[in-house]
């Protein structure tokens, strides 16, 4: 007898996910519930996760995906897509933005009710883009405003309010540039293929028609008339022998026509004899087949091919409030603030000063050698030095520190138990309280493992006869503290799990980095930062016992040293108690929470800060990264 579920969501998901497969028209479809970004894989589709306490808006959320994805599924031809993609990256976003519209808009004309749950998908990410308070154009990506637009013309329906407010940026512009084609729009929205023609008539309109590539359909003519052509060559019976030869064979003897068909024969039987043994014991295939190789398996590892992992069945990733009910984690943050009452002097300055440094790092900058704006006194020694030389004015320039996101990566390990987790919490808090006032993006998350000294991964190892050097053998934890999007105040309590009991176990600090890297390229925001918090090395004993000893520890520098090479993301770590600099070139260590009050206000801030020199100044380091 099977137990049931005491999680409430957990009946809805099922139900939404069967309701997902109807409407894509797939039965075989996968439907999974992640943190992760929402998006369709092959046969497995993702969606937000549901919580237990199953919000209004987590349930709205879900619906429009599903509804939005599923849709996608049923409409949209992948082979077709691709005949008509274009080759250039503003040209590929409006085709593809496009496209999503047509699908959205054919769904909710079949199917009226999913109109609605996709308005809800549209306005929560239209909030969370913030296009409600959008102001011009240039604050909107055209695509997303093209495909909007496309969208409320083909359904008539009215978007949600973020969303009509960004359309309507473009509106003008899009419709003087290609307004035209537009009136043909409700023609093609059946016929992908007739859409796809549509869509790229519009990027040309839009100015973009140099990033469309080769005309497929034009390609596909060429192609024609050379079949057609070659198709004519071979039926001339000039241009081949065979009708020669054929009469040279009728009025051959029939003795030599045997000894002939004898000759093909034998030879026939040599040649099947060679292929038998050049196959050997190889399988007979069927005529007409060519060996398949089986497809490689995936890497484990983008940073290392040879890394290897035994198992992943077992892996996790889980948001802090699934790990505990409500009201254990608000005991465990009361427990946290406990620690913190000490301290609430200090790190309330830290927050302070650490807030106005930023702030000062985002507001002022300053043009300088103008002819008109503030007297700049700092310039004021070369006209004493030489009276024919020129005032020389300064104005201030807006340089806000928006358009960026922040990822805190935080060491879950046993050895972090006590006084460093206390350290690693207050940190985190202290950071993401500070950037959030600062409109900067913040995203917690955590990683030890499921077991000590291995999970089921080891208990599969050890049942299938000990392989050797199986790679790593343990089950991991990825933990979502606090998402990028989601408010600081709702997610407050969830750093209080750190304090459970049994939570921490092991650490595997090369595939968390990966896990964290890969979420955060993701991410839209031009500015990416993901600071390491941990204690020094990964161990997992499972892991070690089977394999090289600095097996981890090369991961963890492979991952490092791929993440700074790409420089998409910016790298930087806090070391609880240990140097951390024989892994990450810009890190600073804390010994005890008091150095937040004092110098670890500059380090911090210094972590921040754009001016390679200064950052190198303040944090004592030999050269700039």
């Amino acid at each position: 007898m099977s137990k049931s579920s005491d999680n409430p969501a957990d009946a809805f998901k099922k139900a939404l996910a069967e309701a997902t497969k109807v409407m894509s028209h797939d039965p075989e479809l996968t439907v999974s519930y992640s943190v992760d970004p929402s998006g369709l894989s092959g046969d497995a589709m993702r969606l937000p996760q549901v919580s237990r306490r199953m919000t209004r808006d987590e349930v709205l959320l879900a619906r429009g995906t599903a509804d939005a994805l599923a849709l996608n599924r049923r409409y949209h031809n992948g082979q077709t897509h691709s005949k008509y993609l274009p080759a250039g990256d503003m040209a590929r976003e409006l085709y593809e933005a496009m496209e999503t519209a047509r699908c959205e808009a054919v769904g909710a004309r079949d199917m009226p009710g999913t109109a609605g749950n996709i308005d809800a998908k549209i306005k929560h990410d239209s909030l969370r883009k913030g296009y409600d308070q959008a102001k011009q154009p240039s604050d909107v990506p055209l695509p997303t405003a093209a495909g909007y637009l496309v969208r409320h013309l083909a359904t008539g329906r009215d978007l949600p309010a973020g969303a009509a407010n960004a359309m309507e940026l473009w509106r003008g512009y899009i419709e003087d540039q290609a307004g035209a084609t537009l009136e043909t729009l409700n023609d093609t929205l059946d016929d992908q293929a007739a859409f796809a023609r549509f869509a790229r008539k519009m990027i040309l309109d839009l100015g973009y028609g140099d990033q469309l590539g080769d005309d497929p359909d034009q390609s596909d003519e060429d192609q024609d008339e050379a079949q057609e052509e070659g198709t004519e060559e071979e039926q001339d019976p000039d241009s081949t022998g065979d009708d020669d030869q054929d009469d040279d064979q009728a009025e051959a003897s029939p003795e030599q026509s045997q000894e002939q068909q004898q000759d093909e024969s034998q030879a026939q039987v040599s040649m099947d004899d060679m292929a038998d043994q050049e196959l050997g014991e190889e399988a007979e295939m069927p005529d007409g087949d060519a060996p398949m190789e089986p497809p490689a398996p995936p890497q484990a590892s983008d940073a290392d091919p040879n890394y290897l992992v035994y198992q992943t069945d077992h892996d996790e990733v889980i948001g802090a409030e699934d790990l505990a009910e409500p009201a254990e984690l608000e005991r465990l943050r009361a427990y946290l603030d406990q620690q913190l009452e000490p301290l609430k002097g200090a790190v309330s300055r830290l927050a302070n000063k650490l807030q106005r440094r930023l702030q000062a790092q985002q507001n002022r900058s300053w043009e300088f050698d103008l002819e008109e704006g503030t007297l700049d006194a700092g310039r004021l020694a070369r006209i004493v030095a030489n009276p024919t030389t020129p005032l020389s004015f300064k104005v201030e320039k807006d340089t806000e520190f928006r358009d960026t996101c922040v990822t805190l990566l935080l060491d879950n390990s046993g050895s972090m138990r006590g006084r460093p987790i206390s350290i690693a919490a207050i940190c985190a808090d202290v950071l993401a309280r500070t950037l959030e006032r600062c409109n900067v993006k913040v995203e917690i998350l955590g990683f030890t493992t499921r077991a000590w000294k291995g999970g089921q991964a080891r208990e599969a190892w050890l049942n299938q006869g000990r392989p050797v050097q199986p790679g790593r053998l343990n089950d991991l934890r990825h933990i979502i503290y606090k998402s990028a999007d989601a408010p600081w105040r709702r997610t407050r309590p969830n750093l209080g799990l750190m304090m459970k009991e049994g939570l921490l176990k092991e650490n595997i600090d090369g595939e968390a980095l990966e896990w964290a890297h890969r979420r955060m390229m993701a991410r839209h925001e031009s500015r990416k930062i993901l600071m390491v918090i941990s204690d020094g090395a990964p161990v997992d004993d499972s892991t070690l016992s089977v394999n090289p000893a600095n097996y981890l520890e090369k991961h963890l520098r492979d991952v490092i040293a791929m993440v700074e090479k790409r420089k998409a993301v910016e790298l930087l770590a806090i070391g609880i108690g240990h140097d951390v600099t024989r892994y990450y070139e810009r890190a600073v260590t804390i010994t005890d929470i008091e150095q937040l009050a004092g110098a670890m206000t500059e380090q911090l801030a210094a972590l921040f800060d754009t001016d390679p020199r200064a950052r190198a100044r303040v944090m004592g380091m030999r050269r700039a990264s």
